[in-house]
């Protein structure tokens, strides 16, 4: 079984400031929320801040969560109303179909691999003069580079991003023709830097959190993409895309 959380964050108590400053301290506290050892199953997660006074963190995982943990260190456990609310996921499985449409989100990681940086750091640099031919995994930092990654990858996926009912056509520089915008928007783009293992090693993470409309090409993949994530760092909460449906029922 799979089960979808959402946990309410209180972002003015000590632990939360934590939480909320470093993917990996949020990780922790999420994997401790399974009874399982965390490497036995994926586990996604993501936290929006459209509210920063009220931080969500959404979960998926395999096995039914408890996050008193969370709400104890992190949230309002004295207060009235819903803490956290965790949902079976296999009713929103259940709906998917080609050609079925739904809202999604998705915060993710983008990258490239690539032999050659532009601007390789001295470690990078030491590999390239050692002669080492492995790939290096570089961020994406502009917001079309992310946007773009994200639309290459949507057919592997199992969906596809339809025209903007709104937006107004742009021109296909390649055909001189007007092509209608795809209905997806990026509405945060962040770096993060924090402090991985005993040793201390910085890790930098550049994040972007796409909005907007999908259509469901293949339900196989789509599942996958549901259940497995999408994109690198999914420990440092990249990857969980989650769905809705439509205004108006559409």
């Amino acid at each position: 079984m799979t089960y979808l959380s959402r946990i309410r964050i209180n972002p003015l108590r000590a632990q939360s400031r934590a939480m909320l400053a470093s993917p990996r301290v949020m990780h922790a506290y999420v994997c401790a929320g399974i009874p399982a050892t965390p490497d036995s199953e994926r586990i996604l997660w993501r936290l929006d801040v459209d509210n920063p006074h009220r931080p969500l963190l959404f979960v998926l995982t395999q096995s039914k969560p408890d996050w008193t943990h969370i709400v104890e260190a992190a949230g309002w456990p004295d207060a009235d109303d819903e803490h956290f609310a965790i949902g079976d996921y296999t009713p929103l499985l259940a709906r998917i179909a080609p050609g079925r449409e739904f809202a999604f989100r998705l915060t993710a990681s983008p990258v490239q691999n690539t032999n050659r940086p532009d601007k390789p750091t001295p470690a990078q640099a030491a590999r390239i003069a050692a002669g080492d031919r492995r790939s290096f995994r570089l961020a994406h930092r502009t917001a079309g580079a992310q946007l773009g990654w994200l639309l290459y990858r949507t057919t592997r996926h199992g969906f596809d991003i339809p025209p903007a009912r709104t937006d107004p056509a742009v021109p296909d520089l390649a055909d001189d023709k007007a092509v209608p915008a795809p209905d997806v928007r990026l509405i945060a783009r962040n770096r993060h830097e924090f402090s991985k293992g005993d040793r201390g090693k910085r890790i930098t993470l550049h994040t972007a959190t796409f909005e907007g409309r999908l259509r469901v090409t293949d339900t196989a993949l789509l599942t996958d993409a549901l259940l497995q994530g999408i994109g690198p760092s999914k420990a440092y909460g990249c990857g969980l895309l989650t769905l809705a449906p439509l205004p108006g029922g559409q």
